[in-house]
Formats: structure tokens, sequence, C-alpha cells
């Protein structure tokens, strides 16, 4: 199985120079270059012209880059148009609520990689779910588009589209979650999000709660909006080391079942059958998937400096 690590997507607004210039310092899987909630309607079009520049200055620290556009008739294909460079790993797309949608700007991304040297496909899509009538299609947006990479539900316009106010132990946020996750199994897409909201960024127990929560339902990750929500993330989407170590173990015992005829064995008291050997597998992939990245991320700081 091959893994893509995207525990924690920072999501920062491209007008702000000074979250541009300390992005790559922030330990992030991904940069998310925002031109949509975080910047006002009356400097998107300024904004827009930054993303070029702003995308290898936060790609310095070994993170993907992505910009989340502005899924508005009046704004998405400047906003293509604007962000689809050489350095980019994708789109994120804001409330999505067909397939018919995807496939159109798939055309334009298509255009942009010939045009400007990019190798085809290359640009991926990261796909929010925030609506009713999105969560309802997500099985057919799953399906859209190869360039699908991670799915999730955005809980604050999700919320809001509900009519409710996001409450502690995100219960109102259970439903869309789990749907999301499972259409992402079942199509292969990692599932990204929070069971709670994102926004209360300095309660810090509330939102490695969510985090929790999530990782608990099948999330891989989420977006966040400060840095140590980064650390949160980074540590509640990785295997704990003693998980890691018995999946070590569970593995080398199996197999030697395996050697001497039997597919069950004891380890601890526990018994380890197929599901619990490829589970184990699972664990150590992703374990070494992740310190594949963090050895990335190192060095590409360290260069930088």
């Amino acid at each position: 199985m091959s893994f893509r690590v995207r525990r924690s997507s920072l999501i920062l607004p491209v007008n702000v120079p000074r979250f541009i210039e300390k992005a790559h310092t922030r330990g992030a899987d991904a940069i998310v270059l925002d031109l949509e909630d975080s910047v006002p309607p009356a400097e998107k079009a300024g904004a827009r012209a930054l993303v070029k520049e702003a995308i290898p200055l936060v790609a310095r620290g070994g993170a993907e880059v992505a910009v989340r556009i502005n899924n508005d008739p009046a704004l998405i294909s400047d906003d293509i148009e604007a962000s689809v460079w050489p350095g980019l790993s994708s789109l994120s797309i804001p409330k999505v609520e067909s397939a018919a949608e995807l496939e159109r700007l798939g055309a334009q991304i298509e255009r942009l990689e010939r045009a400007r040297g990019i190798p085809a496909g290359h640009v991926k899509l990261s796909v929010a779910i925030e609506t009713p009538r999105g969560l309802l299609a997500c099985e057919t947006i799953a399906t859209a588009s190869p360039r699908i990479v991670t799915m999730g539900l955005g809980p604050e316009d999700y919320c809001l589209s509900l009519g409710v106010e996001p409450s502690a132990d995100g219960i109102e946020l259970l439903y869309g979650v789990s749907r999301v996750v499972t259409v992402c199994k079942a199509t292969g897409i990692q599932p990204v999000g929070l069971l709670g909201s994102i926004a209360g960024f300095r309660d810090l127990a509330a939102f490695e709660g969510a985090a929790t929560r999530a990782r608990h339902l099948g999330c891989q990750g989420a977006g966040c909006i400060h840095p140590e929500q980064v650390v949160i993330l980074n540590r509640v989407s990785s295997p704990d080391p003693e998980r890691v170590q018995y999946a070590r173990r569970a593995v080398e015992v199996f197999e030697e079942g395996l050697r001497q005829g039997t597919a069950s064995v004891n380890l601890d008291g526990k018994m380890v059958d197929v599901p619990v050997y490829r589970r184990a597998q699972i664990i150590l992939e992703r374990a070494q998937a992740i310190a594949e990245l963090e050895r990335t991320k190192a060095e590409a700081l360290a260069r930088s400096r």
C-alpha cells in the first residue's frame, strides 16, 4: 500500500507576508495558501497576484503546497489561473456539491499544466464537503476525477448549513464525517477532518479532542489555522510508538507462525490472525512513510537556512 502522508495542512492567508515568510518553519505536511475565507472580498484580486511567488517560499521546509480557491463562478477561473504553477502540489476546492464542478475545473488545470511545463496530472485536488447537498453527492464527487487525493467535511460551514452551533464534542458532525470516511475508504482517497471546530485555536485541548475523535473514525489528518495545531495533528495522526513496536512484533510472530503451518498465533495473550497481521503491516507502512517525510522536511529546512 502506498501512503500519501498529509497529517497537517496549515491554512494561511496568502496576503499576509509574515505568515508566508515563516510558513516553511512550522513543520506542517502541507501549506495551504488561502484565497478563500481568510481574504476579504476587496483584497482577493491582489491576493491572487501573490500566489506564484509565494509557492516556492512556503515550500522551503519540504511541505506540499496547496492553494485554497474560491468556489464561486465569478472567482474560480481566475483563482485557478493564478495558482497552477510549477511547485504547486494541489488545489483545495471548498464547498463542492457535484461531480460536474470538478470535471469542469479539471479541463482548465490540464490546459495550464501543458502551457506551464507541469507534468500531466501532477496537480491534485483536495475536496471539502461543506453542505448537505455535497454530502449526499460525495460518492459521485469522489470518483469525478483521478486527481482527488483527500476529501473531508468542513466543520464550520457544514454547521452553518445545518443551522447549528459547533458543539464541544462535535456530535453534529458524526454522521457527515463517518459518511465521508466510508466513501474515501471505498475509493482510495485519504479522509481528512475533525470531529469538532477548527476555529478555537487557543483551546488546544479541545482541538486535540476533535482531532482524536476524527482519527478514531478513520481520518488521517486535518486542516488547521495555527502552528500549535500543526504539532497536535502531526502527533495525533501518527501511529503511537508503542503501537508501532507491537505491530512489528505482531508481524514477526505471525510470519513465523505461517512458516510453522498456522495462521493464528498468540502474542501477549492476544490472538494475531490475518486481519490483525494486515493491520500491523499498515501501521508499519504508515510509520515508515511518516519517518521518510520527516527526514525530507528536515533536510529541506536545513538547506533553507
